[in-house]
C-alpha cells in the first residue's frame, strides 16, 4: 500500500457543485414537514425555533425562514399575533403532493426494500440498528414513517425487532438473485470475468501519476474482485487485497444512495457498525479516483465518482427528480407585479462574483466547458478586474519627474489642460522646472486621468 500513499487529491468543481446545490435542502424540507404535520398546517416561529438543532438549521430560525419566501410565508394570525406564523407556499405544496405520490407508488416502495435487503445482506450480522437507518435515512431515500409504511407491506424481506427507537431490522429471506453487485451486473452483461472486476475510475483534472502509482494501480486493480455479499475474514486486514473487497464493500453502498453520495461521517458510522471503519477510511485516502471527498457544506461528503457526469447524476431517479424541483424552488424569488406573484431565478452566482472576483473568476473559467450559462458572468467578472487594475494604477506616482509633487499634478490649471491636449496634437507643451523631457507616443488619450497613470517614473 505504500504506493496509494502517492496519491495527491485534487479538486473536482463539478463533483463540488453536485454536493454545493443541495445546501440546506435537508433542513428546508424537515422544516417543511413539521409544518404540514400541524393541524393548521402553520407553525408560530417559536415552535420552529425550539427545534432548531433537530432540524438542524444553519442560523436564526426566522432569518432561514425569509431567506426562502418561495418556500415559506410568514404572516400574523388575525392580525394581532406577537409571533409570526409561517405557512408553506402553494407552489412547494405541489411538489410535495408529487413526492407524496411517489413514496406511495409499489414501483418505489419495491426499489427501497430492494436497496433495504441489499444492505442487510452486506451486514455480516444481516441486521442494522434502526438508529443507523434512520441515519441513513435520506440517503437510501426512505419515507418518513418507513417503519410503519414500508417494513410491514415486505415480511418475506425484513422485520423489526424490538422498539422503534433502539430495536433493529433484521433480514429473513436471504435473496441470490439481489446478491449480486453493480460490477457484477456490469461484468455478466459484458466480456469480463467475474472473478477479475476492474473498478471504473474517473480522474480528476491536473492528477497526476508518477511510474510507480501506475504499477502498484494496474496490480491492485488486477487482484481477484471479492464480491461485498461474500465473506472475506479470510483476507489480512491491512493487505490490498482486504482493500479491494472494502472498496467493493463501499461501492455498493454508494449505490444502494439515490444521490451516490453521503456525508463521511455516517458512511464512517455505518464502517464501524460492520467492523471496516478503518479500511473505509484507507480506501477513501488511497483511491480518489473511485471516492471523491468533498469539503463543501461545512461537512465532508464521500461521492462515488463514476456515477457523475459533468456535476450531474447519470442515473435517473424518480425521488432526485422531486429534490431536484426542490431545489430550483429555493433558488426562485417571489415578485408581485399587478397584484400578482411572479417567480424569477436568485441572482445567487453573480453575488458570489461580488464578494470574490478572483476565486471566483477561476472556478468559471474551469467550468465553461460544461456550463454555457457562466458566459455572461465570465464577461461580468472580466469588467470588473479591468476596474481593479485602472484603480490600481491610478494610485501609483504620478510624477512627471525632477521633484514634482503628487498634490501639484492634482491641481493643474485649465492651461495645464490645455498645453496637455495640445501635446497630444503634436505641440510641446510647457516642462516643470528641472524636469527631462520624456518620449511620449503622439496616439490621442480619452482623458487627463489616463495620461497620469501612464507617466514615467522618477528617476
Amino acid at each position: 500500500m505504500d504506493g496509494a500513499a502517492a496519491n495527491k487529491f485534487v479538486r473536482d468543481r463539478g463533483l463540488d457543485h453536485a454536493v454545493e446545490r443541495e445546501k440546506n435542502l435537508r433542513p428546508l424540507l424537515d422544516v417543511k414537514n413539521l409544518i404540514k404535520s400541524e393541524p393548521s398546517k402553520s407553525l408560530p416561529i417559536t415552535i420552529i425555533s425550539q427545534q432548531r438543532d433537530s432540524l438542524k438549521i444553519p442560523c436564526r430560525p426566522i432569518e432561514f425562514i425569509r431567506k426562502y419566501p418561495s418556500v415559506f410565508q410568514e404572516f400574523l394570525p388575525g392580525g394581532i399575533g406577537i409571533h409570526p406564523h409561517i405557512k408553506l407556499t402553494p407552489e412547494v405544496l405541489d411538489i410535495d403532493a408529487e413526492e407524496h405520490l411517489v413514496y406511495q407508488s409499489d414501483s418505489y416502495k419495491r426499489l427501497v426494500a430492494d436497496r433495504l435487503l441489499k444492505l442487510l445482506m452486506i451486514s455480516k450480522m444481516n441486521k442494522i440498528p434502526i438508529r443507523i437507518l434512520d441515519l441513513l435515512k435520506w440517503d437510501l431515500g426512505l419515507p418518513q414513517n418507513y417503519l410503519k409504511t414500508l417494513v410491514p407491506d415486505f415480511p418475506d424481506y425484513f422485520r423489526l425487532v424490538g422498539g422503534e427507537d433502539s430495536g433493529e431490522l433484521e433480514l429473513v429471506c436471504w435473496s441470490d438473485k439481489l446478491a449480486v453487485s453493480v460490477l457484477e451486473m456490469k461484468a455478466m452483461e459484458g466480456t469480463e470475468s467475474r472473478s477479475s472486476i476492474a473498478f471504473p475510475v474517473k480522474f480528476s483534472k491536473g492528477f497526476e501519476m508518477d511510474k510507480k502509482l501506475k504499477k502498484w494501480w494496474d496490480d491492485w486493480q488486477k487482484l481477484p474482485y471479492v464480491s461485498p455479499y461474500e465473506n472475506a475474514l479470510h483476507l489480512l486486514p491491512k493487505s490490498d487485497e482486504s482493500d479491494k473487497w472494502a472498496a467493493a464493500v463501499l461501492h455498493e453502498i454508494l449505490n444502494l444512495f439515490v444521490a451516490k453520495k453521503a456525508a463521511r461521517d455516517d458512511v464512517l458510522c455505518l464502517g464501524e457498525y460492520l467492523g471496516i471503519r478503518s479500511r473505509f477510511k484507507r480506501v477513501v485516502l488511497h483511491h480518489p479516483h473511485i471516492f471523491y471527498i468533498s469539503s463543501k457544506n461545512t461537512t465532508y461528503t464521500v461521492v462515488l465518482k463514476e456515477a457523475y457526469k459533468r456535476g450531474l447524476l447519470t442515473e435517473s431517479n424518480p425521488l432526485m427528480v422531486i429534490r431536484n424541483r426542490y431545489i430550483h424552488l429555493m433558488h426562485t424569488t417571489t415578485v408581485k407585479e399587478n397584484g400578482k406573484d411572479i417567480s424569477i431565478p436568485s441572482g445567487t452566482n453573480q453575488e458570489k462574483t461580488d464578494d470574490d472576483d478572483d476565486s471566483e473568476e477561476e472556478k468559471v473559467s474551469n467550468d465553461l466547458s460544461s456550463s454555457d450559462e457562466d458566459d455572461e458572468t465570465v464577461a461580468a467578472v472580466s469588467r470588473r478586474r479591468t476596474n481593479k487594475r485602472t484603480n490600481v494604477n491610478l494610485k501609483a506616482p504620478e510624477t512627471g519627474g525632477g521633484g514634482l509633487s503628487r498634490r501639484r499634478t492634482n491641481t493643474r490649471t485649465n492651461a495645464d489642460f490645455k498645453s496637455h491636449c495640445g501635446n497630444v496634437q503634436g505641440q510641446s507643451p510647457p516642462q516643470p522646472h528641472g524636469s527631462r523631457n520624456v518620449h511620449r507616443k503622439s496616439q490621442p488619450r480619452p482623458s487627463t486621468l489616463r495620461d497620469r497613470s501612464t507617466r514615467s517614473l522618477p528617476e
